[in-house]
């Protein structure tokens, strides 16, 4: 599947045709620059790594910066996999206009981290009871979570307690409302996983 790595600026809205507000998010995606070529002969499929956003040689192993070099570009700090229809060579710049033409496209970002929390929050659940008669420390628990004489133990994948966010998050088919080339920037109806500044990938 086609797309490019990019980074979320942030929310704003813009006004259709017919003068509506529609909420939308901003996008800068690319330039990327083709670092690698993996072809089906050699590497059992065929993909184009793309490279996004500049890096320090000092940051950047020597096995990666033996692939910047045979590219003929500087080091990259974000690559990503992806599958043109279209033939491109080593070192080649992709910019935002191949989505010119699309009308919906696919994001892949990570989700805020919001830390440990409860299942009421993380999962959504009721709360256990009612809170008279006594029962003043089980409002917010989750309640049974297995048998216990038999089986005698807890399922894996019991929704309870635990680290919420920070997981990655695939938006689909988000409308294109406007590509600005000179400024390689893409926005998309709604909202996108992540925060303002995060790495997010775009795709056909």
């Amino acid at each position: 599947m086609p797309g490019l790595i990019g980074k979320k600026i942030g929310m704003t809205s813009v006004f259709s045709a017919d003068g509506k507000n529609v909420p939308c998010t901003v996008i800068e995606a690319g330039p990327c620059v083709v670092t690698q070529v993996k072809t089906v002969e050699k590497d059992g499929y065929s993909a184009f790594q793309l490279g996004f956003a500049e890096a320090k040689e000092k940051n950047t192993t020597k096995a990666l910066m033996g692939i910047f070099k045979k590219a003929g570009t500087t080091p990259k700090k974000h690559l990503a996999e992806f599958k043109f229809d279209e033939e491109y060579n080593l070192g080649d710049t992709i910019t935002v206009e191949i989505f010119s033409d699309s009308e919906f496209v696919d994001v892949v970002g990570t989700s805020k981290g919001k830390g440990f929390q409860g299942v009421m929050k993380r999962h959504g659940f009721g709360g256990v009871g009612q809170s008279t008669h006594g029962q003043d420390d089980r409002a917010r628990k989750p309640g049974s979570i297995g048998a216990c004489s038999y089986p005698a133990k807890v399922f894996k994948g019991m929704r309870m307690a635990g680290h919420m966010g920070g997981d990655r998050v695939t938006t689909q088919n988000l409308k294109v409302l406007k590509v600005i080339p000179e400024h390689n920037l893409i926005l998309v109806k709604g909202s996108v996983a992540g925060w303002n500044g995060s790495t997010v990938l775009i795709e056909k």
